[in-house]
């Protein structure tokens, strides 16, 4: 199986993508180690500060020497540089907010799995003709799972994850899933700030079992 497969396997395989960024170093290490314990086996670190790259690479270091079966991704990738610099850190797949076809045409030479952020159905399409096998829908809140079920048939066979507009319930979950989604992403309902600055690793390991349950449910 090729690398850029393996990720899109176990997204589909886990139904959720969990992300997150955090300044402090020892702070990020351990939530990925809670995730890791809780059974996350694929989320996206995301690039939204200075000491993303950094921090990358310590999460990269753990996942080689205590998680090898983790899929790492970056997240919040928007430039050709910013792909180059974070795959060379051994990014195993790329998440966007945008369509840059650059930054896919940087994760298809890598042969690694490139998820662009799209709002409209030209962005799909754009995002489509070049290669994008797995199409992240961002705002989520904003589009809401309606716009999911008016456009799937549009873009029939299109695997689509929405980010930044699902809860931590069954009800939103199962909504999403039944509007046509392939997986949910997990951001700061899963991860949110206070569980961050309190270090509230038993509370997130907890949630973190509660989002695979609810997901298995729903899919």
């Amino acid at each position: 199986m090729s690398k850029k497969d393996n990720a899109l396997d176990a997204i589909l395989t886990q139904g959720s993508l969990p992300l997150f960024f955090y300044e402090d170093a020892e702070v990020s290490l351990e939530i990925t180690r809670t995730l890791y314990k809780a059974g996350i086996r694929v989320f996206e670190y995301t690039n939204r500060g200075p000491a993303a790259l950094a921090n990358f690479k310590l999460l990269k270091k753990a996942q080689q020497e205590e998680m090898p079966d983790l899929e790492l991704g970056i997240g919040t990738i928007k430039s050709a540089a910013e792909a180059e610099t974070f795959i060379a850190a051994g990014a195993d797949f790329i998440v966007a907010p945008v369509v840059n076809p650059e930054v896919g045409a940087i994760a298809k030479q890598h042969g690694l799995l490139w998820i662009p952020g799209c709002m409209t159905p030209t962005e799909i399409y754009t995002a489509q003709q070049h290669g994008a096998a797995l199409i992240k829908l961002f705002p989520a809140n904003i589009l809401g799972p309606e716009f999911m079920s008016s456009i799937r048939e549009l873009f029939a066979g299109q695997l689509f994850i929405p980010t930044g507009g699902v809860d931590l319930n069954i009800d939103s979950i199962s909504t999403w899933f039944r509007a046509g989604v392939c997986a949910v992403g997990m951001g700061s309902k899963l991860i949110s700030k206070k569980t961050l600055e309190n270090r509230s690793y038993e509370q997130l390991y907890a949630d973190a079992i509660k989002l695979m349950e609810m997901v298995q449910t729903s899919k």
